[in-house]
């Protein structure tokens, strides 16, 4: 179920093993629909989202799935994005309720955005 909830991230790169996984979570649990997929839909090598996630698929017996510190994502409503994430399976992490870890080990920041600036920022057309 997709909510008005609306985020966004400057752009991170992210190996991880369940592409289409994250591809739904992020458009679903945050407002992130990806703008551009390379590789077969059911299967892809990369996919970028509006507001610069980018998803990369862990290469067959690689050990760099979810490698990244955290991704500080900025949201309209931190609350509902926290109730959100816990449902996708995100953990609270000891750093504090808005640090979740989500089920691969990927952690997320969720900041309370002020005034339009998640509207002004998402205006923005990527690398156009």
């Amino acid at each position: 179920m997709t909510h008005s909830n609306r985020s966004y991230v400057e752009h991170v790169a992210i190996h991880v093993k369940d592409v289409p996984w994250h591809i739904r979570f992020f458009d679903e649990a945050l407002g992130m629909p990806v703008y551009r997929v390379q590789g077969p839909e059911d299967s892809p090598q990369q996919a970028w989202t509006v507001g610069g996630i980018q998803l990369v698929a862990q290469e067959e017996g690689g050990e760099r799935t979810s490698q990244v510190g955290h991704i500080g994502i900025m949201t309209e409503d931190l609350e509902e994005a926290i109730r959100v994430v816990t449902a996708w399976g995100g953990r609270e992490t000891p750093k504090g309720r808005h640090w979740l870890q989500l089920p691969e080990g990927l952690v997320i920041e969720l900041m309370q955005a002020h005034g339009d600036s998640v509207a002004e920022t998402l205006a923005v057309k990527p690398r156009g």
